[in-house]
C-alpha cells in the first residue's frame, strides 16, 4: 500500500518543529515515532515508511533542540519535550484517516523514556521502547543538556524500582503491548535499565523482549539497523493483523 508524504510543522509554545506525516489511503492504526537526544525524525524515516505501507498513518517529527531547532538544544528541559510529544501524538490523533483507539508509540533512547511518559497523559495501544533510556525524577526542569552523565550513569547500573521513577511509574499502568528492544553492546543502556523497565510493565498485554547481538546503542552497523527494522515491523505487522482479526496475545 503507497503511503503519501506530507511535510508539516508543530507549533509548541511558539516553537515551530518540522514533521512529517505519511498516511496510507484508508482508515488504519496511527504510528508515532519519537527519536532519541541528538537525533532527528531522519532516524524513523525509512521504519516509518515501511510501517505506513502495512496500513498506519505514521507521524515523525523533530523534538525540539534538535535539526532545524537545534541552536534551542542548550536551554531544552524534559518537559519541554514531552510537550512536544504530546502536541505531536493529539496531531496524530485528530488525522481523519486513524483508526481512533489504535495508537502505537515507537520511541529510542530518550524518545523510548519520552514515550514511557506519554501513556501516563494519552491512550495508547502499543508500546515499542527501542534502548529506552532512564532518568532521575529530581532536575526535571534542568535543561537536558546539563544533566550530570556520571549520575546518570551510576543510576541506570543498578535496578530502579517503578514506585522511584516517573517513566517506571507509568509502565506499571500501561495494559497494552509491549515491544522491548535491547542492544547487546550498549555503553549507555546497561542490562539493567532494561530489566527496570521490563519487571514494570506489571499489567501489561503481551511483553516482548528482544536483544539485538553484536549491536551499540545508535545501531552503527548495517546489520544491527537492518536486525532492528526487522523486529519493529514484523512486531508491528502482528499488532495490526492481531488487532484487525480480534486475536489476543499471551504475553512471553
Amino acid at each position: 500500500m503507497a503511503a503519501h508524504s506530507n511535510p508539516i510543522a508543530l507549533d509548541v509554545d511558539g516553537v515551530a518543529l518540522d514533521a512529517t506525516f505519511l498516511t496510507p489511503e484508508d482508515k488504519v492504526p496511527g504510528v508515532l515515532f519519537i527519536h532519541g537526544w541528538g537525533g532527528s525524525q531522519e532516524f524513523d524515516l525509512s521504519r516509518a515508511k515501511g510501517i505506513a505501507a502495512l496500513g498506519c498513518v505514521c507521524l515523525t517529527f523533530d523534538l525540539r533542540g534538535h535539526a532545524a531547532t537545534q541552536a534551542r538544544q542548550r536551554q531544552v528541559t524534559r518537559e519541554d519535550n514531552l510537550r512536544d510529544v504530546v502536541a505531536a501524538y493529539d496531531r496524530l490523533a485528530t488525522h481523519p484517516s486513524l483508526d481512533s483507539g489504535s495508537i502505537a508509540v515507537v520511541g529510542s533512547s530518550y524518545g523510548g523514556y519520552l514515550a514511557a511518559l506519554l501513556c501516563a497523559l494519552r491512550r495508547v495501544r502499543w508500546l515499542a521502547l527501542h534502548v529506552p533510556a532512564l532518568y532521575r525524577d529530581d532536575e526535571w526542569l534542568l535543561p537536558k543538556n546539563q544533566l550530570n552523565r556520571d549520575t546518570l550513569r551510576a543510576y541506570r547500573s543498578a535496578y530502579v524500582p517503578p514506585e522511584e521513577n516517573r517513566a517506571l511509574k507509568a509502565c506499571t499502568e500501561f495494559s497494552g503491548d509491549v515491544l522491548l528492544v535491547e542492544a547487546e553492546h550498549d555503553i549507555y543502556i546497561p542490562h539493567s535499565t532494561i530489566m527496570s523497565y521490563r519487571s514494570a510493565f506489571r499489567r501489561s498485554h503481551s511483553l516482548t523482549h528482544r536483544i539485538i547481538d553484536g549491536a551499540d546503542h545508535a545501531l552503527s552497523e548495517k546489520p544491527a539497523q537492518r536486525a532492528y527494522t526487522s523486529i519493529l515491523v514484523n512486531w508491528v505487522t502482528e499488532m495490526v493483523t492481531g488487532a484487525r482479526m480480534g486475536v489476543g496475545r499471551a504475553s512471553f
